[in-house]
């Protein structure tokens, strides 16, 4: 399994843009195959920041990701909003396990 996470800082005038553009990427990235769990949510206490999370199965799964149709929409509406930072990473091995 693969995680991809990190931050991602919007410019205020282009987060209801960034918003909308998540919904639509996020609706369409749930389909694919491969994905576990793909989500965008805002940080609280801040009305720019934004959380990336995805599990995917593995590299291949998220290489399709990549050249997706609806990804190539999604990174042209973050290139209108003014993406302020970018600081995604990603996680390979491991295994989840309940916290206890």
């Amino acid at each position: 399994m693969l995680i991809v996470t990190g931050v991602i800082e919007i410019s205020p005038e282009g987060v209801e843009a960034a918003k909308v553009a998540a919904q639509a990427m996020v609706a369409e990235t749930t389909q694919e195959a491969g994905c576990i769990i793909y989500e965008f949510s805002q940080v609280i206490g801040s009305d720019t920041l934004f959380r990336v999370y995805e599990e995917w199965t593995d590299q291949a799964a998220l290489e399709a990701h990549f050249t997706a149709p609806h990804m190539a929409v999604f990174q042209q509406a973050l290139g209108q909003v003014g993406v302020v930072s970018r600081d995604i990473y990603r996680v390979v091995g491991g295994e989840k396990q309940p916290l206890r």
